[in-house]
């Protein structure tokens, strides 16, 4: 071998133990070349040797019981360390942007315009979104098996969905057995209980069953030509490679632990046939998620299974290295709602009969050297409801800092998009600091 080649060979090799040493904290171009797999995909098509920058205007369709909690924690992250803005709901509309209703600027709080990043609850509207996004805004969203996530709109609605609700003994084999016993169109939360996916995309979930099959299949090519990434829940960190290649994000803007959970002994094993009827009775939605499950594996298998596996086990790896960072090793427990101790911890509990689970943080828990919890593995843990007052909080404060001298009915009045009746939002709605908190739930709350 030449000088030469060992001179390279020695460069390489210091190069690679650098990186491992500084926790494998690999960026876009240097995985792709290291995992043998194709450079992201944006920056493949602008013809750039380099990486492309990371895209910041973003579009996430949260749809219903279906891991989008995680992701949307994954974007609420992002957020904060790039310094990115994000549309919230006005308090009116509590966390969401007034769902069911269909999405409005009007429903935007002015402090959070103009905005990067919109990510809670909304029923789709393109048009509206259009006039509050920037126009290189990327829109995706996530769906899930329709089975899997019936059952589970059915268990976390039961006592809200009127169609669920006058059910005997709330059996959901009773209601598949004659579900237009039950069901009624008109009603409030009826969204829930049939296409769903449908209905949160803007779609119609009642259309008649004649033309059902015809307007399934339109209706998907639309949602296609609006939405550059349809994610898929069972297929979760593979979904994440494909995000974070399209955005051309690091791996680490990716990572994530599993939020907004049931406990097991409120879900219910399916069998085949109440499978069969559920995606039966949700037909568009299966149609749906059928299409977009292929659509997603063709990504899949255009990048090269093997490149997917390899980078869905450093994605799990890097999780872990960063589990092992902020909880010294272990996530903390997985506890119901009235067991943990951190109000601000808590996840929303729908009802008494389906326990939501969130972790419970110990008040004292440390990193090794005694050193206090980031804030940053705090807000990994933290359920949609807090985190998204928290931002609100944090988005009024920068928005005061910028234009001092406006008082709130100013405020209002030069927010072309918002009612100008609307009040600021109550103290009681924006979290303050309490004593029985952990030092580390302070230095959040008390962030700008």
């Amino acid at each position: 071998m030449t000088q030469k080649k060992i001179f390279f060979v020695l460069i390489a090799i210091s190069t690679v133990s650098l990186l491992l040493h500084h926790g494998g904290h690999l960026n876009l171009t240097f995985e792709a070349f290291w995992l043998g797999c194709p450079s992201s995909t944006l920056s493949s098509a602008q013809g750039s040797s380099g990486p492309a920058p990371k895209h910041t205007s973003i579009s996430f369709l949260k749809t219903h019981k279906t891991a989008s909690s995680t992701v949307q924690n994954i974007l609420f992250r992002f957020a904060e360390r790039n310094n990115l803005s994000v549309a919230l709901p006005v308090t009116t509309c509590d966390h969401q942007f007034c769902y069911p209703r269909p999405f409005s600027t009007h429903f935007v709080h002015p402090h959070t315009t103009p905005p990067d990043i919109i990510t809670n609850h909304l029923r789709f509207s393109r048009a509206e979104l259009r006039r509050l996004m920037p126009n290189n805004t990327i829109y995706i969203t996530i769906l899930r098996e329709p089975g899997a996530m019936f059952e589970s709109l059915f268990s976390y609605y039961n006592q809200y969905c009127l169609s669920f609700k006058r059910v005997p003994n709330g059996s959901l084999e009773t209601f598949l057995d004659h579900p237009w016993s039950y069901y009624r169109p008109e009603e409030k939360d009826s969204m829930y209980a049939r296409n769903t996916l449908t209905f949160d995309l803007g779609g119609d979930k009642d259309r008649p069953s004649i033309g059902a099959p015809a307007y399934a299949k339109q209706f998907a090519a639309e949602v296609e030509r609006v939405f550059s990434l349809v994610m898929i829940a069972e297929y979760f960190d593979e979904s994440l490679i494909l995000l974070r290649r399209l955005l051309s994000w690091d791996l680490d803007d990716v990572l994530y632990v599993s939020l907004n959970m049931r406990t097991p002994d409120s879900k219910s094993n399916l069998s085949s046939q109440n499978t069969a009827k559920i995606r039966a009775w949700n037909a568009i939605d299966s149609v749906l998620y059928d299409y977009f499950n292929a659509s997603l594996w063709r990504q899949l298998r255009a990048l090269g299974l093997s490149c997917v596996e390899r980078e869905v086990q450093l994605l799990r790896q890097s999780r872990d290295r960063l589990v092992r960072g902020c909880f010294g090793g272990y996530l903390p427990p997985l506890r119901s709602a009235s067991q943990i101790t951190n109000k601000e911890l808590r996840p929303w509990q729908p009802s008494a009969k389906v326990a939501i689970v969130g972790y419970d943080l110990p008040i004292n828990i440390t990193q090794k050297g005694h050193v206090p919890l980031r804030e940053e593995c705090l807000k990994m843990i933290m359920p949609e409801v807090q985190y998204t007052r928290l931002l609100l909080r944090s988005e009024s404060l920068r928005y005061r800092r910028r234009f001092p001298l406006r008082n709130s009915q100013q405020i209002l009045q030069s927010a072309g998009h918002v009612r100008a009746h609307r009040e600021p939002p109550p103290p009681s709605l924006i979290p303050q600091p309490s004593e029985n908190m952990s030092q580390s739930t302070r230095r959040v709350l008390q962030l700008s």
